[in-house]
């Protein structure tokens, strides 16, 4: 049975921003951060063109925090970056507008989290390696307002009408699942929780390593769907016994407490009306036919 949304209805409007500078805040006046067990360490972080981590890639092993792959953006003032993460949304189209790279495409890949509130977009390498920091990227957005039908406990969260008729999807017993990498238990949930799901990213607990194991967690990779339990995404990220949210990696791990890999969280409900079952190669470079 073929599960539909609203497309018809749906408006595609312009948002953007440019390319942004990594930084480190002004205070405290040493760039070091803490690591879960008290290390001061000094990584990459997010922002910026990343030349050689993708979609496809491990979400863990980099010597890096919660590094964004391929290209980050951001617009100039709160609140038309506002407008940039709220509206873009997972698997539209990003348009470069100026620059050596300008007429090249890209896809919207992820959203980071609080602190940064950065857009993360794949371009293939070839065209980062022409890309410079500042230029500016349009991205053509849709999404916003998808329902589907027959499932009105299901909430559409920052997904594209295209990632949604690629994902692997069936319906049973009127619960719609999503086929998925992994399933994130609830006392993994880490760095987002409380905050907005509508802008930006809700991170997996990775410090534990023997938990993430025992999860299957430890080998996911960039772009990969993914399920989190009892999470209640509706309007804030939120523990409910129940409910299910699923999401995409966007973002590697870091070595900070509770800033495992962040996730991008696509569709949520509350009591049942959505569920998954395992689909190994639920990837958004496999889904959407990213090039290197």
């Amino acid at each position: 049975m073929t599960i539909s949304v609203n497309a018809k209805d749906l408006v595609s409007v312009s948002v953007g921003g440019a390319i942004v500078h990594p930084g480190f805040p002004g205070l405290p006046a040493e760039p070091y951060r803490l690591s879960a067990d008290g290390r001061p360490f000094l990584l990459p972080t997010w922002g910026g063109i990343v030349y050689n981590v993708s979609v496809g890639d491990s979400a863990f092993g980099w010597a890096a925090d919660c590094i964004h792959p391929g290209i980050s953006i951001k617009a100039a003032d709160d609140m038309k970056n506002r407008g940039l993460t709220v509206f873009a949304c997972v698997g539209n189209t990003a348009v470069v507008m100026t620059g050596r790279a300008q007429g090249a495409k890209g896809v919207v890949t992820g959203k980071s989290g609080r602190f940064s509130e950065q857009l993360i977009l794949h371009f293939p390498k070839s065209v980062r390696k022409e890309m410079s920091v500042g230029d500016q990227i349009v991205v053509r957005s849709v999404g916003i307002g998808m329902l589907v039908d027959g499932h009105p406990g299901v909430t559409c969260k920052s997904l594209s009408p295209t990632l949604f008729d690629v994902l692997a999807k069936r319906t049973n017993n009127g619960k719609m699942e999503i086929g998925v990498v992994a399933t994130i238990p609830s006392h993994l949930v880490g760095a987002g929780a409380g905050l907005s799901s509508d802008a930006g990213s809700l991170h997996i607990q990775s410090t534990d390593r023997a938990a993430l194991a025992k999860a299957g967690l430890d080998t996911l990779r960039l772009g990969d769907i993914v399920a989190f339990e009892d999470t209640d995404s509706r309007y804030n990220h939120g523990y409910l016994r129940g409910a299910v949210s699923i999401g995409i990696v966007g973002q590697t791990d870091g070595p900070r407490a509770g800033f495992g890999p962040g996730v991008t969280v696509l569709m949520t409900a509350p009591q049942g009306e959505l569920g998954c079952f395992p689909a190994p190669d639920a990837n958004l470079k496999t889904l959407l036919n990213l090039e290197d």
